[in-house]
């Protein structure tokens, strides 16, 4: 039986020299509840990436960010499902937004990414971003 595929898209959101990442409830199987992300979600059917980013954010976080260019995707496999993840270069006027479906939230540098626990394919994109 082939897997589903989601397209999902993810928002790097830059302040100075850090980057907001987010940590997933706790939901979901193990091998991505309460890991740390990226913010985003889903594209839905006839939806662009920039339209279904702007949503997500929104909808998650009550927050309205500028997407900017593509910072690069790829594609994961996780045991019930496989994802084209894409992250865009996002920017926010203010640090107002709420966790409406995340457990935390925290600013970091690039070096202190390995301080917590991304999901696989968080960790992947980091990889192919940060090459």
């Amino acid at each position: 039986m082939e897997k589903k595929l989601l397209n999902i898209v993810c928002a790097v959101v830059r302040k100075d020299d850090k980057y907001l990442c987010m940590q997933r409830l706790r939901k979901g199987p193990d091998y991505i509840s309460e890991k740390w992300e990226f913010p985003g979600g889903k594209v839905e059917e006839n939806e662009t990436d920039f339209d279904a980013l702007r949503r997500e954010i929104k909808e998650e976080m009550d927050w309205d960010i500028y997407v900017g260019s593509k910072l690069g995707n790829i594609k994961y496999d996780y045991p019930d499902f496989s994802i084209v993840l894409s992250a865009y270069d996002c920017m926010a006027r203010n640090e107002d937004f709420k966790l409406l479906e995340h457990i935390d939230s925290r600013w970091l540098t690039k070096e202190d990414f390995d301080s917590i626990e991304w999901t696989a394919a968080d960790k992947e994109l980091i990889k192919e971003i940060w090459k």
